[in-house]
């Protein structure tokens, strides 16, 4: 007896366990007949649904191919598939196949957690699309397979006693309601579990008592199940709590998220993501993509320290914080914690909602936009000219798809003042272009701060320095914790005379995105440098992974503190990437509000021997 895996990756193994290596479409063939009538199909059936993208006399020469690798590994009368002249056919008597758990799950909670088990891991994973038939059938064989879970669930549902069946219960529930969020039954037995519903999040649902199982989620012919009206809506995914080393009570703060996401699904204008998940994407090493990938429109990151669960929810599309607070976590709080992180949520979500709707759809129906968008943010991590240039490109695809994609405005903005930045050639027309990408970002996007956030960057760099602050002081309203616009703030604060409230501010922008941009260290490193603490500025330098713009602040640092063989390093690094820089052309365009301040550059850039 042989063994068919068809969730994570298709695989066959004998009785020992062992793999028996069959072509991946000969196991894919497999699978395939095992959900056909009769487990038996044409030649001409098997070569369509294989290559359905291909010419029939192609398709039909690919499966000889493939019938001849097959009869090299095994062609006895015990083999897995039956191959005639005209048809193939899987001797289904010699298989046994994990989904088959979903027609015989066994006792009802252990049967329900291990079809839930199962159904965690992708339907034939490892299967690259390679045509539409291939597609297809995965999607309709999930369907199938969700209708079969939620047939379970709502008879194992009626058998739940203890905390930890509650939980196999929810945990498939979740499942269900990922994928459906207009499950109402579903919905309703959740509510109905012990200790999930609580006054002022979930709507009135009747006379209910916490542990019975409403009478519509038992009703299993109540609705058409797994209807698809829920696909276009946002989702929202909380992730699983990091923790600092050394701080415990990590467990206690991912069983409380849990907690939260079971509590969450009562909202139906948003797609709650199931907690298995989460913890996916947590572990995923490129967590951005993963999200993207999932279709997340907002996620809940979280923190533990010894001060507390640090949360932030973000808005993923722009990566704009719509709120962060910090929770303690005490034994006598949890209950309180439990309920505040999901009325902050809930509340949050549903105002950002009605905020966001149009521009979400807008994103959704011009994913390309968005896609070059994502490609010229990443690019400009990095403050060099060419990553600066090639993100501007970028830019302009986003607005060939989409010509009113605000975003698209506000990275264009940022570009052209970045450029002047690095080239310190004090360009005006370069400041001319990033002032009209701001407004014209802000002309479709009245409440996006990021349009205020590039207008206030340029008017400072064209030395209007009030202006600068008020513009950046209305995005911070709009968005008050964005860290992006706080970093923008507190970098017009350094330029308004204002260091200290300057430092303060940066400080904050660091909290709320902890591994820091190089550009809010070198904000860091300048406010540092006018307070004259100039080892704190180097510290901020030295811990910026591209130190290239920071030389000229780090050679007047080190000079400042008589340390001239730093000094001198720096410089010449400076001058290396820019031969031409005039030191009084130079501070001529810096806007700086008050003259100590120029004064105070000046001092540390000539001792440094510019």
């Amino acid at each position: 007896m042989l063994h068919l895996q068809t969730f994570g990756e298709l695989r066959l193994t004998d009785e020992a366990g062992n793999s028996v290596g069959y072509p991946a479409k000969a196991l894919l063939t497999m699978a395939y007949l095992f959900t056909c009538k009769g487990h038996a199909l044409t030649r001409q059936e098997v070569a369509a649904f294989l290559w359905s993208d291909a010419e029939p006399d192609q398709a039909g020469l690919n499966l000889r191919k493939l019938i001849s690798r097959i009869r090299q590994i095994d062609d006895s009368d015990t083999a897995p598939l039956q191959i005639t002249a005209t048809s193939v056919a899987l001797r289904a008597q010699r298989l046994s196949v994990d989904v088959q758990i979903l027609d015989k799950p066994g006792l009802a909670i252990k049967g329900l957690k291990a079809c839930s088990d199962l159904l965690q891991r992708d339907f034939a994973g490892n299967v690259r699309s390679a045509s539409k038939a291939i597609d297809n059938w995965i999607a309709r064989e999930q369907r199938t397979h969700r209708v079969k879970l939620r047939q379970i669930l709502i008879e194992a549902a009626r058998s739940a006693q203890c905390a930890d069946d509650y939980r196999t219960v929810s945990g498939a529930a979740l499942q269900l309601l990922e994928q459906d969020p207009t499950d109402e039954p579903v919905r309703a037995m959740l509510r109905g579990l012990p200790g999930v519903a609580r006054p002022g999040i979930l709507p009135p649902t009747g006379e209910t008592s916490n542990h019975v199982i409403p009478a519509e989620a038992r009703n299993e012919n109540s609705r058409e199940p797994l209807q698809q009206a829920g696909s276009a809506l946002p989702r929202l995914v909380l992730l699983p709590p990091t923790s600092q080393s050394g701080v415990v009570g990590l467990s206690l703060a991912a069983a409380l998220i849990e907690d939260v996401t079971i509590e969450l699904c009562a909202l139906r204008n948003v797609s709650i993501v199931a907690p298995h998940t989460a913890e996916q994407i947590r572990r995923d090493s490129d967590k951005a993509a993963a999200i993207a990938r999932h279709s997340i429109s907002y996620l809940l990151d979280t923190r533990l320290s010894g001060e507390g669960l640090y949360a932030q929810l973000v808005y993923f599309p722009t990566d704009e914080i719509i709120w962060a607070t910090r929770f303690p976590m005490t034994a006598a709080t949890l209950p309180t914690q439990r309920r505040l992180i999901a009325l902050n949520l809930s509340s949050s979500v549903v105002d950002e909602l009605a905020r966001r709707e149009q521009a979400r759809l807008s994103l959704e129906a011009n994913p390309q936009a968005y896609h070059s968008y994502l490609v010229g943010a990443s690019l400009m991590g990095k403050l060099t000219l060419p990553h600066i240039r090639r993100a501007r490109a970028a830019f302009k695809e986003a607005l060939k798809y989409n010509r009113d994609f605000s975003p698209a405005f506000t990275g264009l903005a940022r570009t052209y003042t970045s450029e002047w930045l690095v080239t310190a050639q004090g360009n005006k027309e370069l400041l001319g272009l990033a002032e009209q990408n701001a407004l014209k970002a802000i002309e479709r996007d009245e409440v996006f701060a990021g349009g205020y956030r590039e207008l206030g960057v340029t008017k400072l760099y064209l030395g209007d320095v009030d202006e600068s602050v008020a513009s950046l002081s209305h995005a911070e309203d709009l968005s008050p914790h964005f860290a992006d616009v706080i970093y923008s703030h507190a970098d017009t604060l350094v330029h308004a005379s204002r260091p200290k409230e300057a430092l303060v501010k940066i400080k904050k922008a660091m909290s709320l995105n902890p591994i820091s941009p190089d550009s809010y260290l070198w904000c860091a490193a300048g406010a540092s440098y006018f307070l004259e603490r100039y080892d704190d500025a180097m510290a901020y330098v030295e811990a910026m992974k591209d130190k290239a713009p920071a030389y000229r602040i780090a050679a007047a640092s080190c000079a400042m503190i008589g340390d001239r063989r730093r000094a001198q390093f720096y410089r010449q690094r400076a001058e290396t990437l820019n031969p031409v820089f005039d030191l009084e052309k130079w501070l001529s365009v810096v806007p700086m509000k008050e003259q100590w301040q120029k004064d105070l550059y000046r001092e540390g850039l000539l001792k440094a021997g510019f």
